[in-house]
């Protein structure tokens, strides 16, 4: 039996905050800004944001690892902090992160109009998450709510290794009966969600301004100036170079389109792999 490329997509593996909800991704940012603060030290939310898109405990580890924030940390308690005092601020992170989830819930403008268009193309509608089940359990409950319902969710505590390693996505292809890798596109607002999707071997589309890496709501990215969004777009796109992205575009309002082109070029006969 001969191996046969994939012609056509057959799902989509989206990430959750600032890519389907919460503009700005500001619910898991802000949230460890309090975390921290609740121990009497302090974090900005750029210093927040800079982790953002790895499992929650890792990202608190990182946070913890940069040597201003560890410097502030010794201050409070005469110590850097060790993997014991992560998992203390990670316990106060998850409270904190399920009681006000709901304060940043809403889809983001033309996500479900996108979304009907992709399945409107035959594909599954995968996700995954650097948030854990728990968490997951009221984000998925709050979208549902709200008209959106994928076929399959994967939280960053379910599988081995979190972004990003490409467990998450491989999860959902297995769940999904996905045949080829390469017949899987990885949508994100992070590195280590695009490198996830890079590692399992499909196609991924970067998203430069709904997300982590703007930073902003969206009537503030509504209000930019055209000059200020393009120089955004410029410096958001050269953070995401080293994880490869195979499309920049701002929202996911622009994912149809980039469905189209990837379904074009697998038609040539292109694999995300080569690429």
């Amino acid at each position: 039996m001969n191996y046969q490329q994939p012609k056509r997509l057959q799902a989509a593996i989206l990430d959750w905050a600032g890519t389907v909800v919460d503009f700005g991704s500001f619910a898991p940012t802000q949230i460890f800004v309090e975390a921290f603060a609740e121990f009497g030290v302090e974090v900005s939310l750029e210093e927040a944001r800079g982790p953002m898109g790895m499992g929650k405990w890792d990202h608190i580890r990182t946070l913890c690892d940069q040597p201003a924030i560890a410097e502030r940390y010794r201050a409070r308690f005469g110590r850097t902090p060790s993997d014991e005092d992560v998992t203390a601020i990670y316990e106060r992170f998850m409270p904190l992160q399920i009681d006000k989830i709901g304060l940043h819930s809403a889809l983001i403008p033309g996500a479900l109009e996108a979304i009907a268009e992709l399945r409107g193309k035959g594909l599954k509608i995968g996700t995954c998450s650097g948030y854990p089940k728990v968490v997951m359990a009221k984000v998925v409950e709050l979208a549902a709510a709200n008209g959106y319902s994928p076929d399959h969710v994967v939280a960053t505590d379910e599988v081995p290794n979190g972004r990003p390693y490409p467990a998450q996505s491989l999860a959902n292809v297995i769940a999904l009966g996905i045949d080829d890798v390469a017949a899987c596109v990885k949508v994100d607002d992070t590195w280590p969600g695009i490198l996830e999707g890079r590692s399992a071997g499909m196609w991924t589309v970067a998203l430069t301004c709904s997300g982590n890496a703007l930073g902003l709501t969206w009537e503030q990215y509504q209000n930019l100036p055209a000059d200020q969004l393009e120089a955004q777009r410029a410096r958001i796109g050269r953070m995401f170079e080293g994880s490869r992205p195979h499309y920049l575009i701002d929202t996911i309002a622009g994912l149809p389109a980039v469905i189209e082109d990837i379904n074009a070029r697998l038609a040539r006969g292109e694999m995300p792999q080569g690429v």
